[in-house]
């Protein structure tokens, strides 16, 4: 276990004047039952300090959440920055155990069964930050020096809150002993594909919450190997709704021996009718998503072809195809499930904010504990400001199964 000096002492003399010093706070006395709560498993008390005066931080403080300008809003003592520093790259405190806190503070507020899994590209100059490198990103149609995490996020009335994060590590990080030296990379961290981590933030998530109803919701419009993770999630006896590529492999549905097409020649040629309808903007759209039922290809020739899904689009605009989705919701209406995919504009919203209002992209992330901890700060900060004035119910959901 990694060791790391004291949190200086100045830091806890003035981490009990944060609320004097942030009226942007609603309610203080709240803020400190939540980082109470939250980072209880913090084992020192300089840390639980350190923790309360980052997250009143990130809070309060106006543009940038630097480090320095975090510290100069808790504190005049120049000493403090290194304190902070301290604490989010070198100190040794557990992300996993503070996402389990903030999952139970959601779980209390009666969370939705519907589980998205959202995607960050986090924009990076240089070689230094753990996991970066060059990719060539679909949303922006340009190649970025950058991380890539995956977070998954359940959804409260009409908010939803980031509960865990992976961050993706390419081979030329996973297979070079000097970068996993530097970048303080556990031996246990290894190379795993989007999709895996994707399995990975639904198994840890399962592991919290005994939801076995929940749907996980995607946009892998981005990942070819997709099937993957819808086959994955079969396995694990979970409902999915998840954006495909276009170039997806699929089997129609209602033939003798039907050959592999592509998802998006499939769905132009099995149209489903439907009224179109004139919007606000002047655009037509389709009032009923197109749709065709489909399996996908077995690993081997000859096996079953498994489960059937629903493949069906999200309407677009005339002349501009819509994303395509695949849901193995097939006995639900269409309606309703092509509703739940707007989800993912709120997933989007959810990173968006993040990167705006809460210091998202304002931390070097050169470490690997460093880049988790920073998520779990920053993922307390959002779920206080979305969620501390939601009172838990008297009749709490499922008890949770932590591991």
């Amino acid at each position: 276990m990694e060791t790391a000096p004291p949190q200086s002492s100045s830091l806890s003399r003035h981490a009990t004047d944060t609320a004097d010093s942030h009226s942007a706070l609603d309610s203080p006395s709240a803020l400190e039952h939540f980082s109470g709560t939250i980072f209880k498993s913090l084992r020192r008390i300089d840390q639980r300090k350190c923790a309360h005066a980052y997250l009143s931080g990130l809070l309060a403080t106006p543009g940038k959440k630097t480090l320095r300008r975090i510290a100069a809003g808790i504190s005049r003592d120049p000493s403090v920055v290194q304190s902070l520093r301290q604490f989010v790259s070198l100190s040794p405190w557990g992300f996993d155990d503070v996402m389990e806190e903030i999952t139970r503070w959601v779980a209390h507020r009666r969370p939705r069964t519907v589980w998205s899994i959202g995607r960050v590209v986090l924009p990076k100059r240089g070689d230094k930050s753990v996991g970066v490198h060059r990719r060539f990103d679909l949303h922006s149609s340009r190649t970025l020096n950058c991380q890539l995490g995956l977070g998954s996020f359940l959804h409260v009335d009409a908010a939803q809150v980031p509960v865990d994060w992976c961050l993706y590590l390419p081979r030329a990080w996973t297979q070079d002993s000097a970068r996993r030296r530097d970048a303080r990379i556990p031996d246990s961290e290894q190379y795993l594909p989007m999709w895996a981590h994707a399995l990975r933030l639904v198994d840890r998530l399962s592991a919290r919450l005994g939801s076995p109803s929940s749907v996980v919701l995607a946009d892998m419009s981005h990942d070819p190997d997709v099937g993957y993770l819808v086959r994955g999630l079969a396995m694990r006896r979970r409902d999915v709704v998840v954006a495909v590529p276009p170039q997806l492999a699929v089997l129609p549905g209602g033939e003798a021996s039907p050959a592999p097409v592509s998802a998006r020649s499939l769905v132009h040629a099995q149209q489903a009718e439907g009224d179109v309808t004139a919007q606000a903007d002047g655009q037509q759209r389709s009032a009923v998503p197109h749709c065709a039922l489909v399996h996908l290809p077995g690993s081997f020739p000859g096996h079953s072809p498994g489960p059937p899904y629903r493949l069906f689009t999200d309407g677009g605009s005339a002349g501009a195809p819509g994303r395509l989705w695949l849901t193995s919701l097939v006995h639900d209406s269409p309606g309703a499930v092509a509703a739940m995919t707007a989800l993912t504009g709120g997933t989007t919203a959810v990173v968006d904010a993040l990167r705006e209002d809460f210091g998202l992209l304002d931390f070097a992330g050169r470490s690997f504990p460093g880049w988790y901890h920073h998520m779990a700060l920053i993922s307390a900060a959002y779920t206080f400001r979305s969620l501390h004035g939601a009172v838990a119910p008297q009749h709490r959901g499922p008890a949770l199964r932590l591991p």
